[in-house]
Formats: C-alpha cells, sequence, structure tokens
C-alpha cells in the first residue's frame, strides 16, 4: 500500500520529469554564434561533440574517469558525443590547450565525424578558446561553460536563475569578443543617436567597455535581487534556530543519490532524474526522530571536479545552508569508478564554503549495485559510514538511526506536571527535546526531559515538587 507522501513524492517528481524532457533541445539544431549588442553572446546549442582533455596528472583511469564524466555532462546538456582523444602534457598548451600535433588530429577528426562543437575539459583562457577555435573551424567550448549551460537549463525557482545568470556574467565578462574591429570603435559624442544613450556618450570609450559596462550593471542588479531573496532564507533558518529545530544537510557529489535519498526518507518529492546536476533549487524537509524529537532535512546542489569558482561564489547563500547546519549527510555513489575521488572533490568544495568543520556521516549509496569489495573498502577508510541504497531500501533504518545518534542534544533536564490545558508545552517537549518519561497525573502531565535553555524557562514554573535535586539541572554531557 502506498503511503501518502510516497504517492506525493511521485506525482511532484513525475511532473517536474516531464517539464523538463518537455525542454529537452530538439535534435537537428546546428550551434550558433548570435551576436547581442554587438558582442559574441556564446549561446550553446550542443548537438555533434567531440570531446578532449590534456592528462598532466594522476593515473591513466584518473584521466578516463575525467573525460568519463565530461562525456556525462555533455550529454545532460542536450549533445551527442562522437569521438574523444586525451593527450599526455606537463601542462596544458598556453597557445592551443593540446600541442599542435594534437590540434591537427582534432581538426581531422571533427571533419571526419561531421562535429559542430569541441569540448575541453578544462577551463581555457579567452586566447585559447579564440585559437582553437580559428583552427579547427568549429565552437571550442570549455568545462565551465559546459556546466553553466547545464545550471542554466536546470534552473528553475527565480532565485536559482538569478545564481546561474550571475556567474555566466562573471564567466562571460571576461570573454568578451566581437565582430571585426566594431569593438575597437570608439563612442563619438553622436552616440546617442545609434542607442548609446545617456552614459554612453564621451571622447573614446570603446565597444566593448561598453558593453563590459552593461554586463557589470546588471550582474551588480543581479547581487541586490539575490540579497533581498537571501533574506527571506535567512528569516525561514532564524526561526528554525529560534525554535531549536537540528539542521541536516544532504551533500555530495553530483548523480550520487542525494535527492533519491531525501525521498526515502521524508517523502519529500524531489526531482529524481539520472543525470548530472539535476537538482539546483534546494529542498527543505521535516523529519521525526523514534523518540518523536523534529529536525529538518536539506536537499542541495551537487558538486563535481573542478566546479567552477563563478558557480561557487554565486550559489554561496544557497551553500551556507551546508555550513550552518548542525550535520552533514556526505553521500557517496559507491558504485562509481572512483568513488575516494567524489570524496575528496566535495569536501575541497566544504572547505571553500567553511563547512569543514561540521559533523559529518558518510553515506555510501548504491550499495545494491556496487561492488561489495569497493563498500567494503570504503567502510574501512571512512570510520563514520553507513552503506544503503536508496532505490531498495537496504541500510536506510541504519543511516536514519545514525542521524538521529549524532543530531545535537539538549543540554538541561528537567521534571516537572505541566496543567492539562498547557498541552503546547507538553508538544513542544515531544518536538524540541529529548523525553525521558510522561506520565498523566491527578493535577497535570509529568514530563521528565532534555530540553533547550528557552523551553527549560518556560517549564520552570511548573517544576515538580518531589525531588527538587533533579526540577531542572544542566547536563554535564
Amino acid at each position: 500500500m502506498t503511503k501518502p507522501h510516497e504517492e506525493y513524492a511521485e506525482t511532484v517528481g513525475e511532473l517536474d520529469l516531464d517539464d523538463r524532457n518537455a525542454l529537452r533541445r530538439v535534435a537537428g539544431l546546428s550551434t550558433e554564434l548570435q551576436d547581442v549588442s554587438q558582442v559574441e553572446y556564446r549561446q550553446l546549442r550542443l548537438e555533434r561533440v567531440v570531446l578532449v582533455g590534456v592528462w598532466t596528472e594522476g593515473t591513466t583511469d584518473d584521466a578516463e574517469n575525467s573525460l568519463t564524466e565530461l562525456k556525462l555532462l555533455a550529454e545532460t546538456a542536450g549533445s551527442q558525443v562522437l569521438d574523444a582523444m586525451l593527450q599526455r602534457r606537463r601542462r596544458p598548451d598556453a597557445a592551443t590547450y593540446i600541442g599542435r600535433g594534437k590540434v591537427d588530429e582534432l581538426r581531422a577528426a571533427v571533419r571526419a565525424t561531421g562535429a559542430d562543437t569541441v569540448i575541453c575539459d578544462g577551463e581555457l583562457a579567452p586566447s585559447q578558446l579564440r585559437n582553437l577555435e580559428d583552427q579547427v573551424k568549429v565552437k571550442v567550448v570549455d568545462r565551465t561553460a559546459l556546466i553553466l549551460d547545464i545550471f542554466a537549463q536546470h534552473a528553475k525557482s527565480a532565485e536559482g536563475k538569478a545564481q546561474v545568470e550571475l556567474a555566466q556574467l562573471q564567466y562571460m565578462t571576461q570573454r568578451l569578443r566581437g565582430w571585426g574591429g566594431e569593438l575597437s570603435r570608439q563612442a563619438g559624442g553622436r552616440v546617442g543617436a545609434q542607442g548609446g544613450g545617456i552614459g554612453g556618450r564621451g571622447p573614446g570609450e570603446t565597444k566593448i567597455e561598453t558593453d563590459r559596462r552593461r554586463i557589470n550593471s546588471r550582474m551588480a542588479k543581479l547581487r541586490r535581487e539575490l540579497t533581498h531573496m537571501r533574506t527571506t532564507r535567512d528569516t525561514k533558518r532564524a526561526e528554525r534556530r529560534r525554535r531549536q529545530v537540528p539542521s541536516v544537510s544532504i551533500a555530495g557529489y553530483t548523480n550520487a543519490g542525494k535527492s533519491s535519498l531525501i525521498n526515502r526518507i521524508t517523502g519529500a518529492g524531489a526531482l529524481v532524474q539520472d543525470a548530472l546536476f539535476a537538482t539546483l533549487d534546494p529542498t527543505t524537509r521535516s523529519a521525526t526522530t523514534a523518540d518523536g524529537r523534529v529536525y529538518t532535512l536539506s536537499d542541495t546542489v551537487g558538486f563535481v571536479r573542478h566546479l567552477p569558482h563563478q558557480l561557487v561564489e554565486a550559489f554561496r547563500s544557497t551553500l551556507e545552508e551546508v555550513a550552518d547546519s548542525d550535520l552533514i549527510v556526505h553521500v557517496v555513489d559507491g558504485a562509481h569508478p572512483d568513488p575516494e575521488g567524489q570524496l575528496t572533490a566535495v569536501r575541497e568544495v566544504f572547505e571553500e564554503i567553511g563547512a569543514a568543520g561540521v559533523p559529518e556521516l558518510v553515506a555510501i549509496n548504491k550499495a545494491d549495485v556496487a561492488d561489495p569489495m569497493v563498500v567494503s573498502r570504503l567502510l574501512a577508510r571512512e570510520p563514520h559510514a553507513v552503506a544503503c541504497s536508496a532505490r531498495s531500501g537496504e541500510g536506510i533504518d541504519k543511516l536514519i538511526a545514525a542521524i538521529e545518534a549524532d543530531l545535537p542534544r539538549p543540554q538541561i533536564e528537567v521534571r516537572a506536571i505541566v496543567p492539562y490545558a498547557r498541552g503546547d508545552l507538553v508538544n513542544a517537549v515531544h518536538e524540541r527535546g529529548e523525553v525521558i518519561e510522561v506520565d498523566h497525573t491527578a493535577e497535570g502531565t509529568l514530563v521528565v526531559a532534555r530540553v533547550h535553555p528557552d523551553l527549560a524557562g518556560a517549564l520552570e514554573q511548573y517544576a515538580a515538587d518531589d525531588d527538587p535535586s533533579v526540577v531542572v539541572r544542566r547536563s554535564v554531557h
């Protein structure tokens, strides 16, 4: 029999997934370079692509795993991968990212496959993008632009869209490029007649400077909007803190199964899709421990190796949910070829957002399909870890028990007889405290529990008289 929250989860998730699939790119569209305000705007309509990677360190498996991840990113963006090549170098070529001979091979591969785009597994300098495009004669996109494009497709909330646009503009402002010599022309005093307007007139402002100024103005506006949106979330967070509700963040590598896990635990109805960065808009749901305490579980955006700095900055206000939580459930894909690499990459982001000091519980997901030897290796490597499967339900009870054990415990033990008219206080003790004993007497409800200071103050006037030594006392733990 389907529980109500499971039915809700299926309905909401399926609607979101249908909506996303309805907006997939249509086959047959070619990659285009569009001119907006005389500036090249790199709108990605990826179709038929060739992947290129430069292997500078690590093992062959590391390099191949990185290129495989790039393939998944490209497919998530809606492209068809036709070919891939990898070059071993001490460092990427300063001019064209890959060596001169490899450029010739790449150009031949592009012609042979009919590809319209080349995707490089790294963040390229503007000059590298320009030089490589001039050599291979098709559009060249780097890893950062690809991830930004995926985020732009998947963002649904107003805040998510604003965050992605801000990250895109931060990326674009360093890569403004025009057609011919237009951007080097100076804007004269009559530029207003050509659309420059107030602030665009002047003796010598070039077109690229005008566009950079417009981008900076738009970025400033987006930051103001995000600050306003952040206020609403901060208010909700402050209310949870005031009520002493513990918070748990579900974090980890992209496509590790975080949304499936929160759906399994709470029936949140978060969108689940076998794709990278399926979740961009955080989902927060409440859950209840076995002894009745309420806590929150928040689904967060997934991380990835070399997550673009622009995204970390733009999503910093959202990622603060992770840094401010009482516990991080770090989800790792046990069936991934390199789960240790996932753990390392995610912890690097934790360091960057100030979440390294938050208690961490590792959840090794997909244990039902993972190699048992890999799961055993991870359990031995991570002292505080639980193997589970969001799909089959295996190990979920152990994971929930581990989460409840790691939640912060109230610091004050109270013993009070609460009048029956104050049932709200008894309910608050059940929700926000740790109940030790409850009994119903003629005078009211006898409650022995561990609670937070604010609730202890409210209960003090109802302190039981039979044992003054345990009326209100601070825990030594």
